[in-house]
């Protein structure tokens, strides 16, 4: 019995040494092995998990897009507030994936991002054949850039703009206005000055958005460095653009805005977005879970789109109206065009009141971005922007009436995804189940190595104790010796046995 108890503490002891010694293990090397781990799959290398969904992003991704139907255009000619309605949503779905991709020796890669566009008639609320009335984008855009000529030369232009049968607004379809219609505009534009349009044939607002490129990036792989994995070292050669008046914001900051470095602190991520022309960067907001995947939500501060009054350090984006909208007329041949959130949200109330029909509202046109921080892999994204156009009376253009001064919205989109289905669960297993479970582990090992070495102890001091209270109890002896080859079968009556001895 006591041979018993005292193996039985012996095994617990053993036991909670051992769980002590994996649990003190697992916490001394369990963060290097998940971080090893996580750069291991998240930097740009053939070998990698996030490789493939790097190079043919596997996420259903969708573009919806909304447009502004004007419905009093006869009366906006006139001096009228523009009334409008918002029509849609029509969506696409999108492909995106990357060609031409070329690692560097100064552990960089090259690619062109190219994204395909499908309608998906089932998740829209119309169809591309839709008539809706518009503003004439061309031609508005066209006598606002023609305001400082003479007056002469600006008749002369009108005559011709007559006879090319050009009215201020258009009634055209959802996919005319999208993807392109031939306009003699254009055409003329185009013989009279070779190269001043990037449209040929057909002028749609997304006509150069579909089966194109964004521009050849190269970023970081993060082999060496991977605090600076998918960092974007430049953009079609570039380190940074001209459009801008300053240096700061002629910089190119951050990604191509697909991912970022892992172990993101929550403050604030950067991107180069080539439609917007610039950086953008968002604020982090707060933390949360993504179908069982931490994550971290990044918003647009309100000083995404503020004006260089009330902004200073966006002074280098202007010319500048009110705050709310972004001028990008320096990146697009310098028409009057501008970026905003949809429905002017954020924006100077001024916008908003001088057009009839628009209701911003933060659920439906905030954009934002969830973030998984050990990997800076998105979960789940939607990136809103409205585009608008400053139009107004032209003297001498006879076509633009006594339009009002206004910054008309045109159109807003979304491009939106989120990982789900095989994908996830990859992702899942990987990079959140298995660190979990080695961070869960060390400390199970750790708590457990406790009581096992108490109760080692504990039964140890106990089996003494009682051998101390109880030296003749033979539950407390130790067995006799048994009698061995060398031992005599006959012992000498001088000798004393064990037992005399003791006593």
């Amino acid at each position: 019995m006591a041979a018993a108890k005292r193996r039985a503490a012996v095994g617990l002891g053993v036991l909670g040494i051992a769980c002590l010694l994996l649990g003190g293990c697992l916490l001394l090397a369990g963060p290097a092995i998940i971080k090893d781990q996580v750069v291991k799959n998240v930097r740009i290398d053939p070998s990698s998990i996030s490789f493939k969904m790097w190079r043919d992003i596997p996420v259903p991704f969708y573009l919806t897009v909304n447009l502004f139907e004007v419905q009093n255009p006869k009366e906006v000619l006139q001096g009228a507030k523009p009334k409008v309605n918002q029509r849609g949503p029509y969506v696409y779905r999108e492909f995106r994936y990357k060609t031409n991709i070329t690692f560097h020796d100064n552990d960089t890669v090259s690619y062109l991002g190219y994204r395909q566009l499908f309608f998906r008639p089932d998740l829209s609320n119309g169809t591309e054949d839709e008539y809706i009335v518009m503003p004439n984008i061309l031609m508005l855009g066209a006598a606002v850039m023609m305001e400082n000529l003479p007056s002469f030369v600006k008749l002369l232009l009108s005559g011709a703009l007559a006879g090319l049968k050009q009215e201020a607004f258009i009634n055209r379809t959802v996919g005319e206005i999208l993807w392109g219609y031939e306009d003699p505009l254009l055409d003329t534009i185009n013989a009279l000055v070779p190269g001043l349009m990037p449209y040929k044939g057909k002028f749609g607002v997304f006509v150069e958005f579909n089966n194109t490129n964004s521009g050849l990036f190269t970023v970081n792989t993060g082999m060496k460095d991977i605090s600076q994995v998918h960092m974007v070292d430049s953009w079609n050669g570039l380190k940074k653009v001209n459009y801008w008046r300053s240096n700061e914001c002629n910089m190119i900051n951050g990604t191509a805005g697909e991912m970022w470095p892992p172990y993101m602190s929550p403050t604030s991520l950067e991107f180069y977005s080539p439609d917007a022309c610039r950086s953008m960067t968002l604020v982090y907001e707060q933390s949360g879970e993504f179908k069982g995947v931490p994550t971290y939500r990044f918003v647009a501060p309100k000083t995404l789109f503020a004006n260089g009054t009330d902004y200073p350090p966006n002074e280098g984006f202007c010319p500048c109206r009110q705050s709310g909208i972004l001028n990008v007329s320096s990146c697009r041949l310098n028409a009057p065009m501008f970026i905003s959130h949809p429905h002017f949200y954020n924006a100077d109330p001024s916008l908003l009141d001088a057009v009839e029909g628009l209701h911003p509202s933060r659920e439906e046109h905030a954009l934002f971005l969830d973030v998984h921080p050990m990997t800076g892999i998105p979960m789940n994204c939607s990136i809103k922007l409205q585009l608008n156009q400053y139009m107004k009376q032209v003297s001498g253009i006879l076509q633009t009436g006594r339009i009002q001064p206004v910054v008309m919205p045109l159109l807003w989109f979304a491009e939106s995804g989120y990982i789900d289905g095989s994908v996830l669960s990859q992702f899942y297993t990987n990079l959140v189940l298995i660190p979990s479970i080695l961070d869960y582990l060390q400390y199970i090992f750790l708590g457990l190595s406790i009581p096992l070495i108490i109760s080692a102890v504990l039964m140890m001091m106990s089996q003494k104790s009682a051998k101390e209270k109880h030296p003749h109890d033979p539950a407390t002896q130790s067995p006799p010796l048994q009698p061995s080859e060398t031992t005599p079968l006959l012992r000498d009556a001088s000798t004393p046995s064990q037992d005399t001895a003791e006593a």
